[in-house]
């Protein structure tokens, strides 16, 4: 018999444990797009989905799925990140299941990945076979703190972005310095299409941040410290633009889904963010830069069994195939190792 640890969410103001039911609801909506599609999938009447979902956002402040007539269900950035959360803390409480009679937990070693948010990473990740060589835990967050936690010692490797034309640009001074060429290699990932999200059609000719600040438009931009954060800060430097001409410079959302779903929902005019988010809204996207992926790691760990591992699954063909289905990504030299020096090429 093998006895399985469980996850159990409780906010820090003392109150009672979340609902455990609650994750598996959230990836059901995640997968399904409704609510009613999401009940059946995770067992559940429509009434108690309701009201779990109502009753958990009533504690924590801030709404975990929307809903809107016509348009289904879809979670929030929080709901999304709390989903993330519970995949990678499932995956590191798996690795410590205990066989009994065995006296000892199976304990795998597990790869810490801090990275800006990538939806292609992300697909990989919950792609990879869970009786594998390889255990992820990923976290998203910002590239200037993806790069901090590495540099701290906790994470292994980090996950950052940047367009090799903007490399030099003085937005993206603390990414340089974060990099150390004795110390770090840099493994590429993907190249992606970075633009302006906007209504399909395009109906307001948006064709440049100048267009935004010169219409009014209502922009959704990402948190500071975010990769894509220093690049509409790097663009808008070039084009002479002050950030408080764009109305909603400091309105941010978590990730590129949250951002353009602001926009499909009509909650703003305009986003920054991935062709691909675009795509998946069925937006317009005004492309502005082609930029890279990369991972930095330490020149020691490179042939560590879990890097290795690692590498062989971006050279491999679950990347490839997710990849395909994502528009603007060009995935063909993921797992390629190089020099600090080879940063902008």
């Amino acid at each position: 018999m093998r006895l399985l640890p469980r996850i159990v969410w409780t906010p820090d103001d003392g109150g009672a444990p979340l609902d455990p039911r609650l994750p598996v609801l959230l990836a059901a909506v995640a997968e399904r797009g409704s609510l009613a599609a999401a009940c059946d999938a995770a067992g559940l009447p429509y009434r108690s989905a309701w009201g779990l979902v109502r009753d958990a956002g009533e504690r924590l402040g801030r709404p975990l799925v929307t809903m809107e007539r016509g348009r289904g269900a879809r979670l929030t950035a929080d709901g999304e990140a709390w989903l993330a959360a519970h995949g990678a803390a499932l995956r590191r409480l798996g690795d410590n299941a205990l066989a009994l009679g065995d006296r000892r937990a199976a304990v795998l070693p597990v790869l810490r990945i801090a990275a800006s948010h990538d939806i292609a990473l992300a697909q990989l990740r919950d792609a990879l076979p869970a009786s594998g060589p390889l255990r992820v835990d990923l976290a998203f967050m910002g590239s200037v703190e993806a790069l901090d936690a590495y540099a701290r010692g906790r994470a292994d490797l980090a996950g950052f972005h940047v367009a090799p034309e903007l490399l030099h640009d003085a937005a993206f001074a603390g990414l340089r310095r974060a990099l150390r060429p004795a110390r770090d290699r840099l493994v590429r990932f993907a190249q992606r299409d970075q633009g302006l999200i906007v209504p399909a059609g395009n109906p307001r000719r948006v064709r440049s941040l100048a267009d935004v600040a010169a219409k009014s438009l209502q922009f959704v931009n990402r948190q500071p410290g975010s990769g894509t954060r220093l690049l509409v800060d790097a663009l808008l430097a070039r084009e002479g633009i002050a950030p408080d001409r764009i109305r909603g410079y400091a309105t941010a959302e978590l990730n590129h889904v949250a951002a353009a779903a602001a926009v499909a929902s009509g909650g703003a005019d305009v986003a920054f963010g991935l062709r691909a988010a675009a795509a998946e809204f069925g937006l317009g996207f005004v492309p502005l830069v082609r930029e890279q992926y990369r991972f930095a790691v330490r020149a020691r760990a490179v042939a560590a069994p879990a890097v290795a591992a690692f590498l062989a699954a971006l050279r491999g063909p679950l990347l490839a195939r997710s990849a395909a289905q994502l528009a603007g990504y060009d995935v063909s030299r993921a797992g390629a190792v190089d020099a600090v020096s080879q940063l902008a090429r």
